[in-house]
Parts: structure tokens; C-alpha cells; sequence
């Protein structure tokens, strides 16, 4: 039961974007659209995944004095590995992204979650929470991300739904904000209840 909440934490009581308001520089840098969002979640997920399972690995074996520089170290390592192969199997995704990627090395929600929870507990609940955390936050950029692109483009996923004139200020800088709050609110609330 522990293992599903793990799991479940991160899309709604634990969010690293609607509610614990981290991830923020790629969360409103990316999210002009939901396959920017998609792309840039799973490959935060995939360096959770991995980072946390090689910090539960080694976590007893990295003297205290190192451990943030290590658990950097770890991070880069995933980091790199998605920046490669984003760059050569899927070149317009990462172009798009662009110098976000490089930065989810210094993403406060991979060091948090390498600190906070993988460098004290076992390997399977490490898994479990990277899993939880990475999905959370990979639907917090599409629904961002496709909310964006709704309301600025009339699309989502590039399939139009909307002709006509449309709230350009919403694929611009300060409609991440403005979208953005709105849907804190709307979790905030949610949560609440």
C-alpha cells in the first residue's frame, strides 16, 4: 500500500509544479505546447528513474562529505545519456527544448527526490518514487503545455480545434504565467476538498 502511495504522490498531493512549485524555469520555458511538455517530462522522468535508482544503489557507499557533488555526478550521467539519444532519434523535439535539457542536471526536483528520498531507502522504493514523481511532473508540463496551445494556437498535439482569433498571450512568456496560476488554483482547490 506504502508503494502506491509513492507512486501516487506526485500527480496531485506531492506535484512538483501545481503544488510544491518546483521545475519552474523548465515548466514555463517549454510549455508552449504539449508535445514540448510531454517531452521534457519523460525525459526529467527518465533521469529520476535512473538517478534515483543509482543513488539507492550506492547510497552507503558515498562518504557524506561528497554526496551532493555524487549525486550531481549521477544526475549528469542521465542527463547526458537523454540529451544523446533526444538528439539523435529526435531532432525537432530537441531543438525544441533546446538548453532546457542540459538544465535538468541543476532541477531541483531530481536533486530534491536523490537527497530527500533515494539516498535513504531501498531500491524499489526509490524506483516507485522517481516513477511517481517523473509522471507527476511529465503531467503537469502537458496539461500546461496543452492548455497553452489551446488557448494560443487552437490546438493540441498540433490537431486543430479552433479557428479564428485566439489569445496570443498564452504561447508568449506571460501566458505561462497566467495559465499557470490558474491551474495552481484549480489544484490547490482540488486538494483541498
Amino acid at each position: 500500500m506504502s508503494q502506491i502511495k509513492n507512486f501516487t504522490k506526485g500527480f496531485i498531493k506531492e506535484n512538483p509544479v501545481f503544488v510544491l512549485l518546483l521545475g519552474l524555469c523548465p515548466t514555463l520555458g517549454v510549455t508552449t505546447s504539449a508535445i514540448n511538455g510531454l517531452g521534457m517530462g519523460l525525459a526529467t522522468t527518465f533521469v529520476l528513474v535512473g538517478s534515483n535508482l543509482v543513488v539507492s544503489v550506492v547510497r552507503n557507499v558515498i562518504p557524506d562529505k561528497v554526496r551532493i557533488p555524487s549525486f550531481i555526478l549521477i544526475i549528469a550521467s542521465f542527463v547526458t545519456i537523454v540529451e544523446l539519444v533526444m538528439q539523435a532519434y529526435l531532432p525537432g523535439l530537441f531543438d525544441a527544448l533546446g538548453l532546457f535539457i542540459p538544465l535538468i542536471v541543476v532541477n531541483c526536483i531530481v536533486l530534491g527526490r536523490a537527497e530527500a528520498f533515494a539516498s535513504k531507502n531501498n531500491i524499489g522504493s526509490s524506483l516507485i518514487d522517481g516513477l511517481g514523481m517523473g509522471l507527476g511532473f511529465s503531467f503537469a508540463l502537458t496539461l500546461l503545455g496543452a492548455v497553452r496551445e489551446l488557448l494560443g494556437a487552437g490546438a493540441i498535439f498540433g490537431f486543430k480545434f479552433i479557428e479564428g482569433d485566439l489569445m496570443l498571450v498564452f504561447i508568449l512568456a506571460p501566458g505561462a504565467f497566467i495559465a499557470l496560476g490558474y491551474l495552481v488554483a484549480i489544484i490547490n482547490k482540488f486538494n483541498k476538498a
